[in-house]
Protein backbone atom coordinates (compact mmCIF):
# COMPACT_ATOMS: atom_id res chain seq x y z
CA UNK A 1 0.00 0.00 0.00
CA UNK A 2 2.58 2.22 0.66
CA UNK A 3 4.88 1.74 -2.54
CA UNK A 4 2.84 4.96 -4.57
CA UNK A 5 3.86 7.01 -1.46
CA UNK A 6 7.12 6.23 -1.33
CA UNK A 7 7.19 6.93 -5.23
CA UNK A 8 5.68 9.84 -4.47
CA UNK A 9 8.08 11.24 -2.17
CA UNK A 10 11.68 10.52 -4.79
CA UNK A 11 10.05 12.44 -7.41
CA UNK A 12 8.76 15.56 -5.51
CA UNK A 13 12.33 15.62 -3.69
CA UNK A 14 13.56 15.54 -7.11
CA UNK A 15 11.66 18.50 -8.45
CA UNK A 16 12.11 20.60 -5.50
CA UNK A 17 16.47 19.57 -5.33
CA UNK A 18 15.99 20.56 -9.48
CA UNK A 19 14.02 23.82 -8.60
CA UNK A 20 17.11 24.82 -6.56
CA UNK A 21 19.74 23.26 -9.27
CA UNK A 22 18.07 25.46 -11.97
CA UNK A 23 18.64 28.88 -9.77
CA UNK A 24 22.14 27.68 -8.75
CA UNK A 25 22.87 27.32 -12.43
CA UNK A 26 21.37 30.60 -13.43
CA UNK A 27 23.27 32.41 -10.58
CA UNK A 28 19.51 33.25 -9.50
CA UNK A 29 19.15 33.00 -5.28
CA UNK A 30 17.11 30.27 -4.16
CA UNK A 31 14.77 30.08 -1.33
CA UNK A 32 15.10 26.40 -0.94
CA UNK A 33 17.70 25.57 1.05
CA UNK A 34 17.61 21.74 1.32
CA UNK A 35 14.48 19.33 0.37
CA UNK A 36 14.26 15.86 2.53
CA UNK A 37 11.46 13.54 2.69
CA UNK A 38 10.17 9.87 4.16
CA UNK A 39 7.40 7.65 4.35
CA UNK A 40 5.55 7.54 7.23
CA UNK A 41 7.19 4.32 9.17
CA UNK A 42 4.92 1.72 9.92
CA UNK A 43 5.42 1.95 13.58
CA UNK A 44 4.25 5.88 13.15
CA UNK A 45 0.92 4.80 11.31
CA UNK A 46 -0.02 2.18 14.07
CA UNK A 47 0.67 4.90 16.93
CA UNK A 48 -1.38 7.22 14.71
CA UNK A 49 -3.95 4.55 14.15
CA UNK A 50 -4.48 4.05 17.96
CA UNK A 51 -4.18 7.89 19.02
CA UNK A 52 -6.85 8.60 16.24
CA UNK A 53 -8.47 5.43 16.62
CA UNK A 54 -8.71 5.02 13.24
CA UNK A 55 -9.29 1.73 11.22
CA UNK A 56 -6.16 0.24 9.07
CA UNK A 57 -8.74 0.38 6.37
CA UNK A 58 -9.28 3.95 6.22
CA UNK A 59 -5.55 5.65 6.88
CA UNK A 60 -5.38 6.71 3.38
CA UNK A 61 -8.24 9.03 3.77
CA UNK A 62 -7.86 10.20 7.44
CA UNK A 63 -4.07 10.33 7.63
CA UNK A 64 -2.39 13.41 5.11
CA UNK A 65 1.00 12.45 5.71
CA UNK A 66 1.90 9.42 4.77
CA UNK A 67 4.03 10.93 2.33
CA UNK A 68 6.14 13.69 3.66
CA UNK A 69 8.40 16.60 1.97
CA UNK A 70 10.36 18.72 4.64
CA UNK A 71 11.53 22.06 2.18
CA UNK A 72 13.79 24.25 4.57
CA UNK A 73 14.30 27.64 3.92
CA UNK A 74 17.39 30.12 5.43
CA UNK A 75 15.08 33.27 6.32
CA UNK A 76 11.11 33.42 7.48
CA UNK A 77 10.65 35.64 3.77
CA UNK A 78 11.53 32.33 2.00
CA UNK A 79 8.77 30.32 3.40
CA UNK A 80 5.61 32.35 1.86
CA UNK A 81 7.64 32.31 -1.71
CA UNK A 82 8.26 28.62 -1.68
CA UNK A 83 4.57 28.64 -0.78
CA UNK A 84 3.49 30.60 -3.85
CA UNK A 85 5.90 28.14 -6.04
CA UNK A 86 3.91 24.99 -5.19
CA UNK A 87 0.52 26.68 -5.68
CA UNK A 88 1.60 27.51 -9.14
CA UNK A 89 2.73 24.21 -10.46
CA UNK A 90 0.21 22.09 -12.32
CA UNK A 91 1.75 18.51 -11.45
CA UNK A 92 0.58 19.35 -7.97
CA UNK A 93 -3.05 20.14 -6.75
CA UNK A 94 -3.13 21.96 -3.50
CA UNK A 95 -5.48 20.78 -0.88
CA UNK A 96 -5.77 22.65 2.06
CA UNK A 97 -3.04 24.60 3.97
CA UNK A 98 -2.20 24.94 7.44
CA UNK A 99 -0.44 27.90 8.98
CA UNK A 100 1.72 27.43 11.93
CA UNK A 101 3.96 30.28 11.54
CA UNK A 102 1.57 32.92 12.58
CA UNK A 103 -1.07 30.59 14.54
CA UNK A 104 1.76 28.75 16.42
CA UNK A 105 0.63 25.76 17.97
CA UNK A 106 0.59 25.56 21.97
CA UNK A 107 4.14 23.43 21.81
CA UNK A 108 5.76 26.19 20.39
CA UNK A 109 5.85 24.45 17.00
CA UNK A 110 6.11 27.02 13.74
CA UNK A 111 6.01 25.49 9.95
CA UNK A 112 3.37 25.99 7.03
CA UNK A 113 2.28 22.83 5.77
CA UNK A 114 0.79 22.40 2.16
CA UNK A 115 -1.31 19.62 1.97
CA UNK A 116 -1.27 18.10 -2.59
CA UNK A 117 -2.79 15.66 -4.07
CA UNK A 118 -0.17 14.13 -6.68
CA UNK A 119 -0.56 11.62 -9.33
CA UNK A 120 1.64 8.66 -9.37
CA UNK A 121 2.07 5.75 -12.08
CA UNK A 122 2.65 2.49 -10.92
CA UNK A 123 2.65 -0.81 -12.69
CA UNK A 124 -0.70 -1.10 -12.10
CA UNK A 125 -1.91 2.54 -13.73
CA UNK A 126 -1.98 5.95 -11.86
CA UNK A 127 -3.02 6.39 -8.37
CA UNK A 128 -3.54 9.97 -6.58
CA UNK A 129 -2.00 10.12 -3.25
CA UNK A 130 -1.96 12.80 -0.35
CA UNK A 131 1.76 14.26 0.85
CA UNK A 132 2.06 16.79 2.93
CA UNK A 133 4.44 19.40 2.34
CA UNK A 134 6.17 21.29 4.85
CA UNK A 135 8.19 24.70 4.68
CA UNK A 136 10.41 26.02 7.31
CA UNK A 137 13.04 27.81 8.59
CA UNK A 138 16.32 25.99 9.50
CA UNK A 139 15.69 27.01 12.88
CA UNK A 140 11.90 25.41 13.10
CA UNK A 141 13.34 22.60 11.60
CA UNK A 142 16.16 22.17 14.66
CA UNK A 143 13.61 22.69 17.14
CA UNK A 144 10.77 20.26 15.81
CA UNK A 145 13.57 17.74 15.30
CA UNK A 146 14.19 17.78 19.15
CA UNK A 147 10.94 18.52 20.12
CA UNK A 148 9.24 15.54 18.14
CA UNK A 149 12.58 13.40 20.07
CA UNK A 150 11.38 14.24 22.88
CA UNK A 151 7.50 13.08 21.86
CA UNK A 152 9.12 9.91 20.92
CA UNK A 153 10.75 9.35 24.25
CA UNK A 154 8.15 9.82 26.79
CA UNK A 155 4.95 8.84 24.65
CA UNK A 156 3.23 11.93 24.06
CA UNK A 157 3.87 13.18 27.67
CA UNK A 158 6.83 15.24 28.03
CA UNK A 159 7.29 16.46 31.64
CA UNK A 160 6.43 20.18 32.71
CA UNK A 161 9.93 21.43 32.99
CA UNK A 162 11.07 19.90 30.28
CA UNK A 163 7.98 21.53 28.20
CA UNK A 164 9.01 25.14 29.80
CA UNK A 165 12.46 24.25 28.29
CA UNK A 166 11.12 23.15 25.19
CA UNK A 167 8.69 26.57 25.01
CA UNK A 168 11.71 28.60 25.74
CA UNK A 169 13.45 27.54 22.89
CA UNK A 170 10.87 27.86 20.64
CA UNK A 171 10.91 31.94 21.67
CA UNK A 172 14.54 31.99 20.94
CA UNK A 173 13.55 30.44 17.83
CA UNK A 174 11.62 33.45 16.30
CA UNK A 175 14.16 35.50 17.81
CA UNK A 176 16.93 34.04 15.92
CA UNK A 177 14.77 34.28 12.40
CA UNK A 178 14.34 37.51 13.24
CA UNK A 179 17.77 38.62 13.79
CA UNK A 180 18.54 36.74 10.55
CA UNK A 181 16.09 38.40 8.45
CA UNK A 182 17.74 41.97 9.95
CA UNK A 183 20.70 41.07 8.42
CA UNK A 184 19.36 39.11 5.48
CA UNK A 185 20.32 41.30 2.60
CA UNK A 186 24.59 41.49 4.12
CA UNK A 187 24.33 37.70 4.42
CA UNK A 188 22.73 37.15 0.84
CA UNK A 189 25.21 39.71 -0.39
CA UNK A 190 27.68 37.07 0.89
CA UNK A 191 26.81 34.78 -0.30
CA UNK A 192 26.16 35.92 -4.00
CA UNK A 193 29.86 37.35 -3.84
CA UNK A 194 31.27 33.59 -2.75
CA UNK A 195 29.05 31.90 -5.74
CA UNK A 196 30.31 34.53 -8.06
CA UNK A 197 33.59 33.88 -7.35
CA UNK A 198 32.95 30.09 -7.21
CA UNK A 199 31.76 30.59 -10.96
CA UNK A 200 34.79 32.69 -11.88
CA UNK A 201 37.52 30.09 -10.26
CA UNK A 202 35.69 27.39 -12.44
CA UNK A 203 36.19 29.46 -15.62
CA UNK A 204 39.60 30.01 -15.08
CA UNK A 205 40.67 26.54 -14.68
CA UNK A 206 38.49 25.40 -17.41
CA UNK A 207 40.49 28.14 -19.88
CA UNK A 208 43.67 26.98 -18.02
CA UNK A 209 42.81 23.22 -19.02
CA UNK A 210 41.82 24.00 -22.73
CA UNK A 211 45.24 25.90 -22.75
CA UNK A 212 46.71 22.19 -22.64
CA UNK A 213 45.75 21.77 -26.60
CA UNK A 214 47.25 24.74 -27.88
CA UNK A 215 50.24 25.65 -25.39
CA UNK A 216 53.52 24.25 -24.33
CA UNK A 217 53.66 23.06 -21.07
CA UNK A 218 56.38 25.40 -19.80
CA UNK A 219 53.66 27.85 -20.24
CA UNK A 220 50.89 26.83 -18.38
CA UNK A 221 52.86 26.03 -15.55
CA UNK A 222 53.80 29.38 -15.31
CA UNK A 223 50.05 30.95 -15.77
CA UNK A 224 48.97 28.29 -13.30
CA UNK A 225 51.35 29.88 -10.81
CA UNK A 226 50.52 33.47 -11.53
CA UNK A 227 46.62 32.71 -11.19
CA UNK A 228 47.50 31.15 -7.72
CA UNK A 229 48.76 33.96 -6.92
CA UNK A 230 45.98 36.21 -7.58
CA UNK A 231 43.29 33.33 -6.14
CA UNK A 232 45.78 33.83 -2.66
CA UNK A 233 44.40 37.48 -2.31
CA UNK A 234 40.71 37.01 -2.89
CA UNK A 235 40.73 39.72 -4.72
CA UNK A 236 37.19 39.68 -6.90
CA UNK A 237 39.49 42.76 -9.38
CA UNK A 238 42.28 40.99 -10.03
CA UNK A 239 39.92 37.69 -10.50
CA UNK A 240 37.74 39.03 -13.22
CA UNK A 241 41.01 40.89 -14.49
CA UNK A 242 42.71 37.79 -14.72
CA UNK A 243 40.30 36.08 -16.01
CA UNK A 244 39.76 39.03 -18.97
CA UNK A 245 43.90 38.46 -19.49
CA UNK A 246 43.37 34.90 -19.64
CA UNK A 247 40.31 35.25 -22.42
CA UNK A 248 42.43 36.93 -24.49
CA UNK A 249 46.10 34.95 -23.92
CA UNK A 250 43.40 31.59 -24.69
CA UNK A 251 42.02 33.45 -28.36
CA UNK A 252 45.32 34.25 -28.95
CA UNK A 253 46.79 30.44 -28.54
CA UNK A 254 43.35 29.25 -30.70
CA UNK A 255 43.99 31.66 -33.59
CA UNK A 256 47.56 30.71 -33.98
CA UNK A 257 47.14 27.30 -34.03
CA UNK A 258 44.74 27.19 -36.65
CA UNK A 259 47.09 29.17 -38.63
CA UNK A 260 49.78 26.93 -37.65
CA UNK A 261 48.67 23.85 -37.13
CA UNK A 262 50.69 20.95 -35.72
CA UNK A 263 52.04 18.61 -38.11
Amino acid sequence: MLDPYDLAVRELVLKFEHIKYEHMTRGIYCPIEQVTGRVKSIASILDKMQKKNVELADIETRFEDLAGVRIICQFVEDIPKVVQMIRERSDMKVTHEKNYIDHVKDSGYRSYHVIIDYEVWTIQGPKTVCAEIQVRTMGMNFWSTIEHSLQYKYKQNIPVHVKEKLSKCADAIVLLDSEMSSVRDEIMDAQNSMRTQEQLVEEILLLIQNLYTYANKREIDKIQDEFYEVYREKDMGKLHRFHKQLDIISEGYKAQSLSYPRV
